[in-house]
């Protein structure tokens, strides 16, 4: 199962190029749109649950297990060099987001911010499950925007000049989560790319970041996306066809002598007569 038709990933393959490239992207996205300091302000990494949620489902998703698996060569140590390199800059820069985090919170209606962040989670799930729906939804980057404008409310604000250190560990530790599940991915990709199917896992996703919105809202359990996403992947296993203890598949082949059609049998063709028969010694 070395190929695969994520949305999300051929779509920044064609901007971008080159599998560590586009590794690099599609795990950074989140720090660049908005989608990880909207989830931050929304107080989704509030507890291990959440931070998990956040870590697998934004920085460890389908798009980054569909480039490890499908687009990047070289051996799993290679991959794994690669995954820790994107992985310093990924963790240095959730850090720095979480840290101008409170001062941001401050001059914003978390209310409402809470609605568009929901917003934007459905909207990642929905160009996840389905490119063609994704071209009539806009990027997670113009929703954002929009949920600071509408949730904008200047009489709070203020300079936060002490950073709120127990956020900035949070926002590590998810990050970490995602780079840690990565990691995993990349040194045993060479199994996984033969008993995952990447496009079931993909959809299982989709549902999961679809679930985690319910989730911001109030509407579903806290736990319920990880939930999701643990399912997903007990169902995206696909080992295939199992073989017996001699290594053959069980009660599939038919023996035949070689000549291309199963349904004639081998004949031994004795002599006809005495004189065509050979002697015995």
């Amino acid at each position: 199962m070395s190929s695969s038709q994520h949305p999300v990933a051929l779509r920044l393959e064609r901007q971008v190029g080159g599998a560590t490239k586009l590794l690099a992207t599609v795990m950074c996205l989140p720090l660049i749109d908005g989608i990880f300091p909207a989830l931050v302000l929304a107080g989704e990494l509030k507890d291990p649950v959440g931070i998990l949620q956040v870590g697998l489902l934004v920085f460890g998703g389908s798009a980054t297990v569909a480039v490890i698996l499908a687009e990047m060569d070289g051996t799993p140590r290679e991959q794994a060099k690669t995954v820790l390199a994107v992985g310093v800059v990924l963790i240095s820069v959730a850090a720095v987001e979480a840290a101008f985090a409170p001062t941001i919170e401050s001059g914003l209606d978390l209310i409402i911010f809470e609605r568009f962040a929901a917003l934007v989670m459905a909207a990642i799930a929905a160009k996840t499950a389905s490119a063609r729906i994704g071209e009539y939804l806009p990027g997670p980057s113009v929703v954002v925007g929009l949920g600071l404008v509408a949730s904008l409310d200047p009489s709070g604000f203020e300079v936060v000049m002490v950073p709120d250190y127990g956020l900035i560990l949070r926002a590590v530790a998810a990050a970490g989560s995602g780079v840690a599940f990565a990691l995993g991915v990349a040194l045993t990709a060479p199994y996984l790319r033969e008993v995952v199917d990447i496009d079931r896992f993909r959809f299982g996703s989709a549902v999961a970041l679809g679930v985690l919105p319910l989730s911001i809202l109030g509407l579903a359990p806290e736990n319920a996306p990880l939930a999701v996403l643990v399912v997903t992947s007990l169902l995206a296993y696909d080992p295939g066809p199992v073989e017996d203890a001699a290594g053959e598949a069980p009660n599939d082949a038919v023996a035949t002598d070689g000549s291309g059609d199963d349904d004639e049998e081998s004949v031994i063709d004795f002599p006809a007569s005495e004189d065509e028969r050979e002697p015995w010694l």
